[in-house]
């Protein structure tokens, strides 16, 4: 799960698209993690592998931490799920 790079190709999983594509979808640069949860549901299971694909992409530099509990999508996360 996460990001993958293929040769010169960088590969996203659906989960992880899916937190990027919110930001897109709801029009905004900065999001928080309850929001973020809505993609990937509302169970524990859920929102603990969404925690952990924020934190990926946290790693990655495709968001950026803003304290507390929200995040910024950077140009290279907005590139990411185009």
């Amino acid at each position: 799960m996460g990001i993958r790079h293929v040769g010169t190709l960088l590969r996203m999983d659906e989960p992880t698209r899916r937190v990027l594509q919110l930001f897109i979808e709801m029009g905004a640069d900065s999001l928080d993690l309850h929001t973020l949860f809505e993609a990937g549901g509302n169970d524990p299971t859920s929102r603990e592998r969404v925690l952990n694909i924020v934190a990926r992409l946290v790693d990655s530099g495709d968001l950026e931490p803003r304290g507390g509990d929200f995040y910024l999508i950077t140009d290279k996360g907005r590139r990411a799920v185009r």
